[in-house]
């Protein structure tokens, strides 16, 4: 990779790197035929495709539902929506954004199909009370 002020601006350019943008198919099509090619990328689309590819251990630890939810896995991340107090009440249809965002139709449903892993049970509980914190303030 080319190196400008200590962060990546530039992917190297001599075949060994394909920028696939949001195309996880490309991926999948290029790491299925090229011995020794690794990709990165949700792990819905991994569990979607472990006929063709499989998942590389992170620091000895395999990828498993239970560790992107428990952040044992070393790359797994979460996803952070802020909400701004003062706009709560003012701009109209935020909470109802919030309210679909958080819905169990999204979060085991669509945002699933969309590469998201579900939170966990207590992490859920935690976001619908913070929820429900921002409904009542004033």
């Amino acid at each position: 990779m080319l190196v400008a002020d200590g962060d990546c601006k530039a992917y190297r350019e001599d075949g060994h790197v394909i920028e696939g943008g949001e195309n996880d198919e490309l991926y999948v099509e290029h790491i299925s035929k090229e011995q020794g090619a690794f990709g990165i990328f949700g792990y819905s689309f991994l569990a979607n495709n472990e006929d063709k590819v499989a998942a590389a251990k992170v620091n000895g630890v395999e990828i498993s539902m239970e560790g992107i939810q428990d952040y044992s896995y070393p790359i797994a991340r979460p996803l952070f929506f802020y909400i701004k107090k003062a706009h709560v009440g003012v701009i109209p249809g935020l909470m109802d954004y919030v309210n679909e965002f958080v819905s169990e139709e999204a979060t085991e449903g669509y945002l699933l199909d969309a590469g998201l892993v579900e939170l966990s049970p207590a992490d859920r509980a935690k976001v619908l009370d913070d929820i429900a914190n921002l409904k009542n303030y004033k």
